[in-house]
């Protein structure tokens, strides 16, 4: 049977999506890359704020009219969405011929079988979260996301994940050392480490421990692994152990991702967030003397947000100037604590407020992409648009960053790593001819 599996989502939902797929092509699915040709199409969901659920619904709708014009004879959701509305899916989407929730995976084959039988099985129990299953990369076959952990115990009010993934909760050090060595031997050579809370991996271990830099140590030393890079670090486990460790590892990429979403104190308790204002500009000043970037994610228009805490917060980003910093309005999700708030802010406010915010970071990016013009970068070739190959560096993370633009001297692969000199810079984007 021919299979179309769409990710929709975050990079962690884009690892489920490839154990799904690497279980089904296994068991002899045939995977394709063009939905009107599968026989069964499985949409991995996201329902991270409202847009994404948004986006996940409509998708379902949109691959179910391939049964008139394509060869589908069977739909599934799976993902973050089907584990947390299931019930709801179910009832109101005929459509739906079943439904995975995000652990149980070790019941695909047997969940796809029933689908295609019309008993439309819905699989959302609390079963094996780090299955022991072949994957299919969809990231080129050089680069891949490796998870270290699921779930998240810091209950943000704002936040839904810990009711749609439970507990913080820790993958063996040796599974995930085994997957590197497995995935460097297929010829992946970028690895970048994700889970809700990286920088926690390990305090659910006897003795509580915090493991990302020997795990980081230990992935550094996997032959054939060139780039690796760590995301979704929480302020206050982001220890001097590892900033040195981030430093210090020619292999790391001088880079943390740290999701701070606002640095008003009171703003900060009301979202249930550890650590002070004082705390994460100490941490900032860390990172910046031991030549680290920093990339962050902000909330704007969180419930009882003032004028005054969101100048705050643009204050803060135009002095701290981040390297890399996205954002978002604040979504009230259901069944957390914020979406009960009141004084709850108006859209059209949040997004006046997004703008401006945006706007800054522009001017910021464009200052420190042009003071990168005339410095040398080694380049991850992605892919090729005319005379040009569109890379990264070392600096930018696959699916969140700019781009770098080359102009090369001969025929490349995708996959390659070539020698750049950065002529010219855009907003966001960086220009380079090969040295």
């Amino acid at each position: 049977m021919t299979v179309y599996v769409l990710n929709l989502g975050c990079a962690k939902n884009r690892v489920d999506g490839e154990v799904l797929m690497g279980i089904m092509e296994n068991a002899g699915y045939q995977l394709v890359d063009d939905p009107a040709d599968a026989e069964l199409i499985v949409v991995n969901t996201c329902g991270f704020i409202e847009s994404a659920k948004q986006e996940s619904i409509d998708a379902l709708f949109e691959m179910n009219e391939y049964r008139e014009t394509g060869r589908l004879k069977t739909l599934v959701a799976t993902g973050c969405l089907a584990q947390r509305y299931h019930d709801e899916l179910m009832a109101d989407m005929p459509e739906l011929d079943g439904i995975m929730g995000v652990s149980d995976y070790q019941n695909t084959l047997k969940a796809m079988a029933d689908a295609r039988r019309g008993l439309r099985p819905m699989c959302v129990g609390d079963g094996e979260r780090f299955l022991k299953a072949p994957r299919h990369l969809t990231g080129g076959g050089y680069s891949a996301y490796v998870k270290i952990s699921d779930g998240c115990d810091n209950r943000c009010t704002y936040c839904a994940i810990p009711l749609i993934r439970g507990g913080y909760r820790s993958r063996p050090m040796e599974d995930i050392v085994a997957e590197c060595q497995n995935l460097a031997k297929e010829g992946v050579t970028e690895l970048t480490l994700i889970a809700q809370d990286t920088s926690r991996y390990g305090i659910d271990f006897p003795g509580r421990p915090l493991l990302l830099p020997q795990l980081l140590k230990t992935v550094s030393d996997i032959p054939g692994i060139e780039w690796i890079r760590v995301l979704y670090c929480y302020p206050d486990t982001c220890t001097d152990e590892l900033l040195d460790t981030v430093a210090s590892l020619p292999k790391v990429a001088p880079y943390l991702d740290l999701p701070l979403q606002h640095i008003n104190g009171r703003l900060l308790k009301v979202m249930n967030r550890r650590g002070t204002p004082e705390d994460i500009k100490s941490l900032i000043a860390k990172c910046r003397k031991r030549g680290i970037l920093i990339r962050t994610t902000l909330i704007v228009g969180f419930p009882g947000e003032t004028e005054e805490e969101f100048e705050e917060l643009l204050d803060f980003v135009k002095e701290t100037r981040f390297d890399r910093l996205g954002a978002f309005t604040y979504s009230p999700e259901e069944g957390t604590r914020a979406a009960q708030m009141p004084d709850q802010i108006d859209e059209a406010v949040k997004e006046e407020r997004l703008d401006r915010l945006m706007r800054l970071q522009q001017e910021i990016s464009a200052r420190i992409g042009k003071s990168r013009v005339g410095t040398d970068c080694r380049v991850l070739l992605e892919k090729q648009e005319g005379d040009q190959w569109i890379g990264r560096s070392i600096l930018e993370a696959p699916d969140a960053d700019g781009e770098i633009r080359v102009k090369v001297k001969g025929p490349h692969a995708a996959g390659e790593y070539i020698p750049v000199r950065l002529t010219a810079s855009s907003e966001y984007d960086l220009y380079g001819e090969e040295m």
